[in-house]
């Protein structure tokens, strides 16, 4: 065993790239060509705690390997434990050195952690100006946490013993030692951790959490001060490793007259694509060249260098693929249709997955049980809870804490990858689905839903329009707060860690008993009676009673009374502002300007006319969001306000400019803890409403740019970010069966994260990351709508006025 450590020692010295030109850069972090090594660029999320996308991180050839190098309480951290507060960080670019002071404030406890590049690798050091205290001590410890998915089938070695990386967790504690070589039979993955002396551990952190990466860490010692913890990590580096090319498309394909545009996604060292070639694939799998072209540079976006390859000339039927830099696309179509069906798999599947309180059935698969029938609890006053939910100083509520609720164990929407049932997505979702039923009438029934019985059979049809019994479903848990509080609620959650990180069936994880005790397994509403959530709901509900007369005319009359009154009683009381989190609904103009706006078409009573036009300030200050339902009411509003619309249009044709042209994708690309697939899908559909009334002010060109990047034409990759719709797509994601590695047919993720300073990411091999990978009910509501729009414009339907480019 010793000699063949030895062999492996020789080779990873005969290997290994000089690493002496690793250097602090411009964007204070330390790189060289094939390693990147970030320090505390990015900290913990503040809603979320740990993110896994802070402290000490690794880009190794191209891929984000390792992450939270810190100071931890724990060996393998859930996400909930406690994560340090950042006070400074302080970037010596001649020295080569950063240091970042943190804290545990509940322990008055700072330190610092110091990342030097040195030699062939970097320093990283703990110092302290304390000794350790002494709650602390056998508890804090450097821990690196290192990705499983990038170590999958790989070996270690600790000291002379091996080891291989377990694809599945059975045991946290895999190794211990001085000398830590991950993969060193890999030159892509190899990284050595030197400790000096000191013990490094190797854990398995999935052994208590399925989230959980592989841990190296090493304890900080008692007594001590100055540096008290040292490694020295060296990361192999592949002699001029330059990244491969990404042919960012759509998976789906295009219209024949849309614009067509391929980005080369570039290494910096990369030399520029001399040629881009369309080939169009025939029957018996010939590749015919049907045009080819000098991709045009654009420029560097992030750490990237793109080049368009515009091939919107070809219009010919058929099935394509691209060859540029080395590499070729998977194949697409160009085709009328190549829109009619990717809405589909959101409204078939997706949907009735998410159903809560009932039995969803998928032919031989039961998707889950009939779930939550024990709902739900009362939440205490002032009880904060760890999800973003919060009880205000009352409850709004005519139960005691801890008392059983009757009536709320009905409709609702599992709001992602979790079990809660947030109102503010309810409304957003129901609205929207409205939106598409009124714009497009979709009739597609391949859905059986039976609410007195609970039940749900996928792919069977009942006779009813699919969307009308979504519809319905989202109305009957928004009616239900009404009902039973005389006011929206934040919503309804698990009470506790245990119930929340549950995976899978939603049925298993109460007993769907009622149950009042303390410490029982039925999940707590959230009812304090916010202005902002009050009129979100009114607002879904006057738009619910549109759509549901004709199919149940007693719920659109009660759906229509119930927003009237929520209107009126908002009017007559002095507005409820608490906030907390993202559960309390959004800034309250906005919610009163939608809940006018749907009363409104419901009604067509001119007060809310009236009450629309006074609410003009907030049109304009938000008007990318707000457009959609300004035009929506135009028609039933005033000469006055028409031209201040229009006006406020055409300013916004230039400022939408601007938010579009810092990246080649001409959508806008947010930066933060959640990607921005929602913020790409409402600019879109806010290009839609204003293409359709402003014909002569805007094309169509920035609907479908918004499908094409959910359909892989985006950073760090080209898969489409909507689960099963295109030639490749997210096949590993955040639902509730993540720890399974699979996907929901149908669900859109959030999608590429941009992690500062410049590095984008969305990870097809690890679900775990719900910024990037978490689907959201609401989102894919939206992208129903934006599918079926995109689709109007290039099937030659009743909008063939408008133009496709422009």
């Amino acid at each position: 065993m010793f000699r063949a450590y030895l062999l492996v020692a020789t080779l990873v010295a005969a290997t290994t790239a000089s690493a002496a030109d690793l250097t602090l850069n411009d964007r204070e972090y330390f790189s060289a060509r094939g390693l990147d090594v970030l320090a505390f660029s990015n900290v913990y999320d503040g809603n979320f705690s740990d993110s896994k996308i802070a402290g000490v991180e690794l880009i190794h050839h191209g891929v984000r390997t390792a992450t939270n190098g810190d100071v931890r309480l724990s060996p393998t951290p859930e996400q909930w434990d406690p994560v340090a507060t950042l006070k400074s960080r302080t970037v010596q670019k001649e020295r080569g050195v950063i240091e970042t002071r943190l804290a545990y404030p509940d322990y008055n406890f700072e330190y610092v952690v110091r990342v030097a590049a040195r030699d062939d690798g970097v320093a990283l050091s703990v110092v302290l100006d304390q000794p350790l205290p002494a709650a602390l001590v056998g508890k804090a410890g450097f821990n690196l946490e290192f990705l499983p998915a990038a170590y999958f089938h790989r070996t270690y070695l600790m000291d002379d013993v091996s080891g291989v990386f377990p694809l599945y967790p059975s045991g946290r504690s895999l190794a211990s030692g001085r000398k830590l070589v991950l993969a060193p039979e890999d030159a892509e993955r190899r990284v050595t951790i030197d400790a000096h002396g000191a013990t490094l551990s190797l854990l398995d952190g999935r052994n208590q959490a399925q989230n959980g990466w592989y841990v190296v860490r090493s304890l900080l010692p008692a007594d001590k001060t100055g540096t008290v913890v040292e490694w020295t990590l060296t990361a192999n580096r592949i002699p001029n490793w330059t990244r491969p090319a990404v042919i960012a498309h759509s998976q789906v394909g295009y219209a024949p007259a849309q614009e067509k545009i391929a980005w080369l996604e570039m290494d910096r060292n990369a030399p520029a694509p001399d040629k881009a070639r369309l080939l169009r694939v025939g029957a018996d799998g010939t590749l015919v060249e049907a045009f080819a072209a000098a991709p045009r540079r654009w420029g560097e976006y992030l750490r990237y260098q793109y080049f368009g390859f515009d091939f919107s000339a070809v219009r010919e039927p058929g099935i394509y693929v691209i060859e540029a830099a080395g590499q070729r696309s998977d194949a697409f179509r160009i085709a009328t249709d190549v829109y009619a069906n990717t809405w589909h798999p959101t409204l078939d599947v997706y949907f009735p997955v998410q159903m809560d309180h009932m039995f969803v059935n998928e032919a031989y698969r039961v998707w889950h049980g009939a779930s939550h029938l024990d709902d739900a609890r009362q939440a205490a006053p002032n009880h904060e809870h760890f999800d973003l939910y919060a009880q205000g100083p009352t409850t709004d509520s005519p139960f005691a804490p801890g008392a059983h609720i009757p009536g709320l164990n009905v409709g609702g929407w599992f709001d992602a990858g979790d079990f809660d049932l947030r109102t503010q997505t309810h409304y957003a979702t129901v609205m929207s689905l409205v939106e598409t039923w009124e714009t497009f009438r979709p009739e597609r029934d391949e859905t059986t839903v039976d609410e007195a019985k609970r039940h749900v059979e996928m792919h069977q049809p009942d006779g009813v329009p699919d969307i009308l019994q979504q519809i319905e479903h989202g109305t009957l848990f928004l009616l239900a707060q009404q009902r039973v509080f005389g006011h929206a609620i934040p919503g309804i959650v698990e009470p506790d860690l245990g119930q929340y990180t549950h995976l899978g069936d939603a049925s298993t994880k109460t007993d769907n008993r009622v149950d009042d005790a303390p410490g029982g397994d039925d999940r707590l509403a959230f009812t304090t009676a916010t202005t902002a959530l009050n009129y979100g709901s009114a607002a879904a509900l006057a738009a619910a009673s549109r759509a549901l007369r004709g199919y149940r005319d007693a719920l659109a009359d009660e759906c229509l009374a119930t927003a009237k009154k929520v209107w009126e009683f908002e009017k007559g009381r002095a507005p409820n502002l608490f906030r907390h989190g993202n559960t309390t609904g959004g800034d309250p103009a906005e919610e009163e300007l939608h809940a006018a706006v749907e009363l409104l078409l419901a009604t067509n009573d001119k007060r809310y006319a009236k009450r629309i036009g006074e609410l003009w300030p907030t049109i304009d200050a938000k008007f990318g969001s707000n457009a959609p339902f300004a035009l929506r009411a135009l028609p039933m509003m005033d000469a006055a306000f028409a031209k201040r619309l229009r006006a406020r249009a055409v300013a916004y044709r230039e400022q939408a400019k601007r938010f579009t042209s810092d990246n080649p994708f001409g959508v806008p690309i947010t930066r933060g803890g959640w990607a921005g697939s929602s913020a790409v899908v409402g600019s879109s559909i806010t290009a839609y409403y204003l293409a359709r009334a402003y014909p002569d002010l805007f094309g169509t060109r920035d609907v479908l740019r918004g499908l094409d990047y959910l359909y892989g034409t985006h950073p760090a990759s080209n898969v489409s970010l909507v689960s099963g719709v295109g030639t490749r797509s997210k096949e590993i994601a955040y639902g509730n069966n993540r720890a399974d590695f699979s996907f929901i047919a149908g669900g859109v993720v959030p999608g590429v994260l941009i992690l500062k300073p410049d590095f984008p990411e969305n990870k097809e091999d690890w679900p775990f990351l719900w910024g990037e990978n978490e689907y959201v009910v609401a989102l894919a509501a939206e992208y129903v709508f934006l599918a079926q729009a995109a689709n109007q414009l290039v099937a030659g339907t009743p909008s063939t006025s408008l133009r496709l480019s422009k």
